[in-house]
């Protein structure tokens, strides 16, 4: 049996909803601005579903939507754009004891000065980075920013480079 229009694109909806959510907020801090972000991101995707030929996984091609509509959404403001990410207790691993408040300050610290320098990178350094918050592959990260696999894989080992020198890990 196969799905209409309107049945692939709840599908696709409801497998990728907090995916799309997620790049909408690493490209905008006002939840107004991503509401209307992930809106047109779902517009995107239901006049884009017809002519998607399953060349990539369902996942990818969500990720190149929300990657470019975003993009897209922030207009000439490119250079100024911020890549928002936000604190993920079990990834820092919060402290809430006395004896670990000293480390926990500096855990904060260290990511205030990580998103004070992700927010320095170039667009396309910005997009590459969100992907692999997000855990993508290098080939999956390459079908979506469009550029080789090799190109990626310099491109992010050389922002990775970058960071840790400014933040002197």
């Amino acid at each position: 049996m196969t799905l209409n229009k309107e049945e692939r694109f709840n599908q696709i909806l409801s497998e990728n909803s907090e995916r799309i959510k997620r790049i909408c907020g690493y490209y905008n801090s006002d939840p107004e601005d991503q509401k209307d972000m992930y809106q047109d991101v779902l517009i995107n995707i239901w006049n884009s579903l017809d002519n998607f030929r399953g060349e990539s996984a369902v996942s990818t091609w969500i990720y190149r939507i929300a990657v470019n509509t975003s993009l897209n959404f922030t207009g000439k403001v490119f250079r100024e754009m911020k890549l928002i990410v936000k604190e993920d207790i079990s990834k820092l691993k919060m402290i809430v004891d006395d004896e670990g408040a000293e480390k926990k300050l500096k855990e904060e610290e260290n990511f205030e000065r990580l998103q004070c320098e992700l927010n320095q990178l170039s667009v396309i350094d910005k997009a590459l980075i969100s992907l692999v918050i997000e855990g993508l592959s290098m080939k999956e990260i390459a079908e979506i920013i469009g550029i080789t696999e090799p190109n990626v894989k310099v491109k992010i080992h050389r922002v990775k480079t970058q960071l840790k020198t400014k933040l002197g890990v």
